[in-house]
């Protein structure tokens, strides 16, 4: 399985956004000039927003072409129709609901079969989660520290479109999240006029 590797604190000061979520990902932002610090031309901005939206959820150019090419066939507004998708990922949700404090070591988790949807061991990373499935933590990872501390010392959700049980190390996706919802800082509609050159 092809995925993404290298430092990710160095991608975040390249692409002048904390796109991993660390909390000391940008401490040394001002030690060189990034990428978005300079000034771009339209397609240069287009290309940056894309690089980010890639970078939060890790999905290499091949399938996020894919992501986009099935945005652009849905009914709604390509950039949220994108988001969505990428949003609904199983390691995403994984992610957003603290079984895994980064989106690397959740993609680990599933591909290890430590997730269930609906009961059923999944361990494809982007497996495309429904309105209404419950994700859960095997009973036999359940004794796993780190995993039970990842889950539990998160207990408020943050996000509405989610619900956490944690007397069954369970969470469920509600609804499709609405945009401002959705915690990345992206102007989709660069990535869409992007893609809208190339595909």
């Amino acid at each position: 399985m092809a995925r993404i590797r290298g430092p990710r604190f160095k991608k975040c000061r390249r692409l002048g956004l904390n796109v991993c979520g660390h909390p000391n990902a940008m401490k040394r932002e001002g030690s060189g000039q990034s990428r978005a610090a300079r000034k771009l031309s339209s397609y240069g901005r287009q290309l940056l927003e894309k690089q980010r939206l890639r970078a939060y959820y890790e999905v290499m150019e091949r399938q996020f072409r894919r992501y986009v090419k099935a945005a652009i066939n849905d009914h709604e507004m390509t950039g949220t129709a994108l988001i969505n998708r990428l949003e609904c990922r199983l390691d995403n949700l994984v992610y957003r609901l603290n079984f895994a404090n980064s989106i690397r070591q959740a993609r680990q988790m599933v591909v290890h079969g430590h997730i269930l949807v609906n009961g059923k061991k999944i361990d494809i990373p982007s497996y495309a989660v429904s309105v209404g499935d419950v994700l859960s933590l095997r009973e036999k990872s359940r004794n796993n520290e780190m995993f039970r501390d990842n889950f539990l010392s998160n207990s408020t959700a943050s996000l509405p479109y989610l619900s956490k049980n944690e007397a069954e190390f369970s969470g469920k996706l509600e609804r499709l999240p609405n945009r401002e919802e959705i915690p990345i800082q992206i102007d989709d509609h660069l990535v869409v006029e992007f893609y809208s050159k190339v595909i």
